[in-house]
């Protein structure tokens, strides 16, 4: 917790290493003698005290939090900075709430309000903790409050108090580099001509037997994996080639902030990405054919095509999917295609760097920023995947100015009404993406799940992150536990946590400055703009890679529980398994076929029918947001 008060800043308890940042409140009256006077508020976060004017942003204003000693505590001078060019606060703060005297935490918590200034609307407050300490009351809101907009804080009670604060434009930095490209500003700024921007065609191939292998560039080796291959049924072709895309990346991993009333993000250069593409058999409708985009997951790339569209081509439309920044191992693996005894090596455009330098990489190396202690590692995957959403986004416009891949004259995909749909890391740059994308048609997200760090921070794959986050950072703030911490952190529904672990509330800050400074660039944010009459969400209950906690955050925040879809992985034979792939892997027999089968008769429909797999049996429930509790996912 920060706090300005009536008096100079200061530290006020040893176990914070950050400068408390709260808005002053005003002296109380005194009590009559003989009455023991009520507990009074000191302080408020956030408040707009905390900011400054700034014409040059949305809001009209800019965060100003006070540095804290930066020869002392370097991440958090990093982290201040970075935050202190945004232009508000988080869209679910950390609300601090600093008394002189204890209190009752619950009480407390059930007399807090938050309100849009207009009094249109309100919410309450969950995830209490409390600091006997400083009797200060930690909470979030209930409900995920809008971006770019003015709330009052209200504590009520025999001394209430308030102050105003204005959340972040969270959405506008995606939103603009979206609107660059269709302005070709962004296309220009990366010096790639109009004539440039459609797909090009390295290889065409017959589907039917044909063998594929993925040569991965570890920076000083190739490795062959060989792909396997379950898209075959329907299929008529496989094409293989590139498009040249802007980049908004900088060689750190991030997007410079720019004011937010400005054009947006300023294009850094461009890179050309691959793409691979599954055309059905026999004769393209009048046109071309239908066509869905798929995004690939975490340390995945787009041979996870060749799994995803199992019964796409059958149904008769095209399937095209890229790999994101970061991922398909480097820029000089290949695609090794085999077919009579014949191999063909085409380029593969990976696009992974070598981020850290040691001369290796790794699966999804350049998605994120280099982690603690490095200056922008709060920063983490936000700008990958705004990147990731951006190159989609670019991918959908390619295919929209033609694409005639055999060189005959006609189109071989319809230009518009693209789908898409994503699996796990797919699906949280697919919110993000849909959320910003009028072009799009269906769309579907298979296990998407926000905030980022949440996922991170409660998901067993990788909670190790965190850690190392934690140990990374100077000073370090590991305090033993799971994993090498103990957050003391409540969920959603929780008693309100009364005795949090030593140490645990400097991690708290942490997180919650590293989630304040990542919603640009996290799903959750764009889930409300989501079109929810053309979407379907697939949720595997009991997710440990993304938790379901963290799907039930996005799913409200979209109002998108009629459109989701719930596999009961707990009630088949594979209970024992993480189902988070159920998507892709044949291992779920009662999740993979049925869930393909739901996902491409969406698609196919157009987004306008969602299928209960099973109908009336247990395995899959429509409609519901009953995932399950905190230890399932």
């Amino acid at each position: 917790m920060r706090s300005i008060r009536a008096v100079p800043t200061s530290v006020l308890t040893a176990g914070l290493a950050v400068v408390l940042a709260l808005a002053p409140i005003g002296p109380a009256a005194a009590a009559p003698a003989g009455v023991p006077a009520a507990p009074a508020l000191v302080s408020l976060f956030p408040s707009d005290d905390l900011t400054v004017f700034d014409a040059g942003q949305r809001t009209g204003r800019r965060v100003a939090l006070p540095l804290p000693d930066c020869a002392t505590h370097p991440t958090d001078c990093n982290t201040v900075a970075l935050l202190n060019q945004l232009d508000g606060f988080d869209l679910d703060p950390r609300l601090a709430l600093r008394f002189d005297r204890p209190v009752d935490a619950a009480r407390v918590a059930a007399l807090v309000t938050i309100s849009a200034v207009d009094f249109t609307w309100s919410t309450g407050v969950n995830r209490v903790v409390y600091d006997a300490a400083t009797n200060t009351v930690f909470a979030h809101p209930v409900d995920q409050l809008a971006p770019g907009s003015r709330f009052q804080l209200r504590v009520g009670g025999s001394k209430p108090a308030q102050t105003d604060f204005t959340t972040m434009s969270a959405t506008d930095g995606l939103r603009d580099m979206r609107q660059q490209l269709d302005s070709g500003r962004a296309f220009a700024g990366a010096g790639i001509p109009p004539g440039a921007r459609r797909l090009r065609v390295d290889a065409t191939v017959p589907a039917a037997g044909t063998s594929l292998t993925y040569n991965a560039d570890l920076g000083s080796s190739l490795l062959p994996i060989p792909v396997p291959d379950l898209s075959q049924l329907g299929a008529g072709s496989y094409v293989f080639g590139s498009y040249l895309a802007p980049s908004w990346l900088t060689a750190d991993q991030v997007i410079p902030q720019t004011p937010t009333a400005d054009p947006g993000p300023v294009v850094q250069g461009r890179a050309q990405l691959p793409f691979v593409l599954i055309l059905p058999a026999g004769t393209a409708p009048a046109g071309g054919w239908p066509v869905a985009v798929f995004g690939h997951g975490f340390t995945r790339w787009n041979a996870d095509l060749f799994l995803a569209a199992t019964q796409n081509a059958s149904r008769g439309f095209a399937t095209v999917a890229t790999d994101i920044v970061g991922h398909g191992f480097g820029p000089a693996s290949t695609w090794q295609i085999t077919r009579d005894g014949t191999t063909t090596t085409v380029p593969a455009y990976g696009r992974g760097v070598d981020l850290n330098g040691d001369g290796t990489i790794t699966e999804a190396e350049g998605v994120s920023t280099l982690p603690q202690p490095a200056p922008f590692a709060q920063v983490g995957s936000r700008d990958g995947l705004r990147q990731a959403a951006a190159d989609i986004a670019t991918l959908v416009r390619a295919i929209a100015l033609g694409a005639d891949l055999d060189f005959d004259g006609d189109f071989d995909l319809r230009r518009l009404g693209t789908d898409y749909y994503g699996q796990s890391f797919g699906g949280i740059y697919g919110t993000m993406l849909a959320g910003i994308d009028p072009l799009l048609d269906a769309i579907g997200l298979n296990v998407p799940g926000g905030p980022v760090s949440e996922i991170a921070r409660l998901s067993p794959s990788f909670r190790l992150l965190v850690t190392e986050a934690l140990a990374g950072a100077q000073p370090p703030l590991l305090n033993g536990g799971r994993y090498g911490f103990t957050e003391s952190l409540p969920l959603a529904g929780d008693p309100p946590v009364l005795d949090p672990a030593p140490g645990a509330l400097p991690i708290q800050q942490f997180l919650a400055e590293q989630t304040w400074l990542n919603r640009p660039g996290s799903p959750e944010t764009f889930a409300p703009l989501v079109p929810d009459a053309r979407v379907l969400v697939q949720v595997a209950r009991g997710d440990e890679t993304v938790p379901n906690p963290t799907t039930r955050t996005l799913v409200l925040a979209g109002g998108l529980t009629p459109r989701t879809s719930l596999y009961r992985n707990d009630l088949t034979p594979q209970r024992t398994l993480n189902p988070h792939g159920f998507l892709l892997d044949p291992t779920f027999v009662l999740g993979f076929t049925a869930g393909q089968t739901q996902m491409s008769t969406f698609l196919a429909s157009g987004g306008t029918t969602i299928i209960d797999p099973d109908g009336a049996g247990p395995i899959w429930e429509l409609g519901s947001d009953e995932m399950g509790p905190a230890d399932d996912g």
